[in-house]
């Protein structure tokens, strides 16, 4: 799940070197902390939070798929 957060927020910023996942399961649930740039920070977040939303639910099906659940936090 890492990889494919990974993968989608390295495509939508401009310094894809500065994009840093960390995976942590407890209790079932998957939580994904995703940090990226200062200044790409508004890319991955998208137009009322539409990118962030749309990353949680690809996020969510692929959890479901492993009987999990899951969590995208999107740090500074």
């Amino acid at each position: 799940m890492k990889e494919l957060i990974t993968f989608i927020a390295t495509r939508l910023v401009d310094d894809p070197d500065a994009v840093d996942t960390v995976e942590r399961e407890e209790d079932g649930t998957v939580t994904v902390e995703l940090r990226v740039a200062k200044e790409d920070l508004g890319k991955v977040i998208g137009k009322q939070g539409r990118t962030a939303r749309a990353m949680r639910a690809v996020l969510s099906a692929m959890a479901a798929k492993e009987d999990k659940r899951s969590r995208l936090e999107i740090l500074e």
